[in-house]
């Protein structure tokens, strides 16, 4: 059995080692689960069980120390089977972060799979689901993944009540990625979005970005999107991206009460910005995202990313903790030599 320390990174440890433990077939025990956060906060927190439960039912896993709060959880993965259907994480969870879990599980189905997932689609400490659909998931079928990502329904804090569905066909194996100069930037976009909200605020919200991004790449083509759509909770998102001829970056920032349109615009233009102004080919949250489908490639993949933050540490070293993996990091470049999953 693999045991895993799991005092840092947050939600992301988990997440990655319940992902790679039922793909793998590998049985894993999580001592010290977020043991560095405050007190009151350790353990397993809500909107982590549903994630592990639904895992659990995909691979009919033995799972000891799922509830909420606990700092200790094995989990013993069976069978790993995989069936198209619908699942509801409760009020406002987020589908962003349960499909971080279910991806490297998804790639690798023997048959093709629908899931429409109900909960939250914006939500804080998390990727907005548009930033999914145009920046996780056009990265991710780069190596040979085929997921198709269908936006329903928005939902936000409290009461989600969002839906998208996600299609995945089988990938044979990922393919390496090598990825050290993401080229020109092609086109920039701004998708603006609010719930239960006046349409003028999602507008707002998106002149704001646009401003901010022609003033710095005025002779890049750019465009807008924006709506206001009916939600069970009021709320709003924007989200920006850059796609290049190599890679796509992109960034977001969710709305709140008291705080103007024009702050979340310029807010979420203002780190796509920074961003692009590193160099990189990933944005800093795509930077680890990815580690997991690097590390099962088929051969050597190189990327340049903004630096490694603590998050690119604690998934680098939970991934070799799971697979025969070793990363190399020079200055900004994260390479590894992938074991060819299949």
């Amino acid at each position: 059995m693999i045991e895993i320390d799991g005092s840092g990174g947050g939600g992301q440890v988990l997440r990655t080692v319940i992902g790679l433990s039922a793909l793998m077939q590998e049985p894993v025990k999580l001592f010290n689960i977020r043991t560095n956060k405050p007190m009151g906060k350790h353990g397993i927190r809500p909107q982590h069980l549903m994630g592990v439960k639904i895992v659990r039912e995909f691979c009919d896993a033995v799972v000891h120390g799922l509830e909420e709060g606990s700092t200790d959880l094995q989990f013993t993965p069976k069978k790993l089977e995989v069936n198209s259907g619908k699942i509801d994480i409760g009020t406002a969870g987020s589908v962003t972060l349960l499909l971080q879990t279910l991806f490297p599980i998804l790639i690798f189905t023997k048959k093709p799979v629908s899931l429409e997932i109900t909960g939250g689609t914006e939500v804080k400490w998390s990727p907005t689901v548009q930033y999914y659909k145009s920046v996780t998931i056009p990265l991710i079928n780069k190596l040979g993944a085929k997921f198709e990502l269908e936006v329903i329904k928005h939902g936000y804090y409290p009461k989600g009540g969002g839906k998208i569905k996600i299609e995945s066909k089988p990938a044979r194996k990922l393919r390496p990625w090598n990825c050290q100069n993401r080229g020109e930037i092609k086109s920039i976009y701004v998708e603006s979005v609010c719930g239960d909200l006046p349409k003028s605020i999602a507008k707002r919200q998106a002149e704001s970005a646009l401003r901010l991004l022609q003033y710095h790449f005025p002779k890049t083509k750019s465009s807008i999107i924006y709506k206001n759509t009916n939600t069970l909770s009021k709320g709003s998102s924007c989200t920006c991206y850059a796609v290049c001829e190599n890679s796509v970056l992109g960034s977001s920032y969710l709305g709140e009460r008291g705080l103007k349109a024009e702050t979340v615009g310029r807010e979420a233009a203002e780190e796509l910005v920074k961003s692009i102004e590193r160099g990189a080919c990933l944005d800093k949250y795509m930077a680890d995202q990815i580690l997991p489908f690097l590390a099962l490639a088929d051969g050597k993949s190189t990327v340049l990313i903004e630096g490694a933050t603590d998050h690119v540490v604690t998934n680098v070293k939970v991934i070799e903790k799971m697979l025969p993996v070793k990363f190399q990091v020079k200055g900004k470049a994260i390479s590894v030599d992938g074991i060819g999953w299949k």
